[in-house]
């Protein structure tokens, strides 16, 4: 068994740092792309669905989708905070402390998550007005709220999953379990909805039912052992390691509380830009929602559906970048620095060509969409010109994530950081704030296309620093990759 293992991670390790890097980095992201884009076709549907109800239960899905974030936000900062790590100590050829990340990530993600889901629904309705709801939206927004609480095991444990396959370069396997649960929630739409005539709560029980399955699929790609990692109590970093024979590190011989509060403490300071992005759309949402609120319920329903749209197209460069990440941390680790720069500009290239057509589509077709979603005048006249806007600042979004990708991928957390605050947080919200206040909706609805302009622009120096000292870095190798 030892033995196997040694040679799928020798195949692995060959195919990561030698395959063309295009072809690698499509085959890894072109799962990845598709992956989100029916994740988040999902959440539109749901949208679709909810707003065939009224303008206040369409409103609902806007309000706990800045809850959804929250639970994505814990998720991401685990599998980004292993994976990162997980790829560096595979290129470095250390499997034995890879598996040590897994099993840390996937067990402490699982405790604070059903934390989460017991405080949430203690403080269901708090946590609602919290989130931006109004008094005709509340009784939906509790509703959807529950059961998206209740999913909250599966879909931060998943979300883990998720980013370690994509870590190891297993997109394919992630794309199934993804894939699988975005088609089986909208099956579950339509049935519990049209069919059973569930309202609303139909909508919510399809989407808690459809996470678990999709997690149960993810978790059955490490138990049938297609994986490097694992998770296992027997490799958690409190107890002493395995004697498998997979590799002799004398660091992962240590046993006690040190080794692992290091790795936990790795996993979230490497998680943490994930964190800040993720943690930061829901406050940014929340304060949308509140600045929304003085416009009506029609104005929080509109915004929601711009933010559900917008956020489709957003994956296709963020389904890129991030088939691009196990490239970057791999080849990082293993030294192989002129293959890190080659996907980073392929990634950032390939990127904006394929969501500048995604984004003029998006605009072309912004009115016929928001009706789709919502045929209500107000509505449809608040959300084309704000989708408009968005789709075209949606162009400057590459840049953004690739540096954020690349900086998280290699271990350079502060960087990282910094970048993934920018879009929801250190740019947008002051900007929301400000703009709401001097020109009203309009700065509503405008806030975020500037903001993403705004990020973009700032990312730019820290690429061109990092890659003058990655060229350093290469000339004191001998220019060996």
């Amino acid at each position: 068994m030892a033995h196997d293992a040694r040679r799928a991670y020798g195949s692995q390790y060959e195919k990561m740092t030698t395959q063309p890097i295009p072809s690698l980095i499509l085959e890894l992201g072109l799962p990845t792309t598709l992956s989100m884009m029916v994740t988040n076709l999902y959440n539109v549907v749901d949208t679709w669905f909810v707003g065939q109800i009224n303008t206040s239960a369409s409103g609902a899905t806007g309000v706990v989708f800045g809850m959804m974030a929250i639970l994505q936000a814990v998720g991401f900062m685990f599998g980004h905070g292993s994976g990162s790590n997980i790829s560096r100590l595979l290129g470095a050829k250390r499997l034995r402390r890879a598996r040590q990340f897994s099993s840390a990530a996937f067990f402490d993600s699982l405790a604070c998550s059903v934390l989460i889901m017991a405080v949430g629904l203690l403080l269901l309705e708090p946590l609602c007005r919290l989130l931006g709801s109004t008094q005709t939206i509340l009784p939906y927004a509790k509703t959807y709220a529950a059961f998206i609480l209740l999913a909250a095991p599966a879909m931060v444990t998943g979300c883990v999953m998720n980013n370690i396959l994509r870590y190891e370069g297993r997109a394919a396997f992630a794309m199934v379990g993804l894939v699988s649960g975005g088609i089986l929630n909208i099956f579950g739409d339509a049935l519990l909805m049209n069919v059973l005539h569930m309202g609303i709560a139909g909508a919510g029980l399809a989407t808690m039912i459809s996470q678990y399955i999709s997690s149960a699929i993810l978790l059955s790609m490490f138990l049938r052992k297609k994986t490097q990692t694992v998770f296992s109590v027997r490799y958690m970093p409190f107890l002493p390691p395995p004697e498998d024979g997979t590799e002799p590190d004398a660091e992962a011989a240590k046993a006690g509380g040190r080794l692992f509060f290091a790795t936990t403490g790795s996993i979230l300071l490497t998680g943490l830009p994930s964190l800040t992005r993720q943690g930061l759309s829901s406050v940014s949402t929340m304060i949308l929602n509140s600045q929304a609120k003085a416009f009506g319920d029609a104005a929080i329903a509109a915004m929601s559906i711009v933010a559900r749209v917008t956020n489709l197209l957003f994956c296709v460069g963020l389904g890129i970048g991030q088939g691009f990440q196990p490239v970057s941390g791999f080849n990082y680790g293993a030294k192989k620095y002129p293959r890190v720069r080659a996907g980073f500009f392929f990634t950032l290239g390939f990127g904006t060509a394929l969501i500048s057509l995604f984004a003029a589509a998006g605009a072309i077709s912004a009115p016929s969409v928001a009706a789709l979603l919502r045929d209500d005048p107000e509505v449809i006249a608040i959300a084309t010109p704000a989708m408009r806007a968005q789709c075209a600042a949606l162009v400057f979004m590459p840049l953004t994530i690739c540096a954020n990708m690349l900086f998280q991928s290699i271990g350079f957390a502060g960087r990282a950081t910094l970048i993934s605050a920018l879009r929801s947080g250190a740019c947008f919200i002051p900007l929301i704030l400000v703009l709401a206040r001097v020109w009203g909706l309009p700065g509503i609805m405008y806030a975020q296309p500037i903001s993403d302009v705004v990020s973009a622009l700032i990312a730019v120096p820290f690429v061109v620093h990092f890659f003058h000292h990655l060229s350093r870095a290469e000339e004191a190798l001998g220019g060996r990759g």
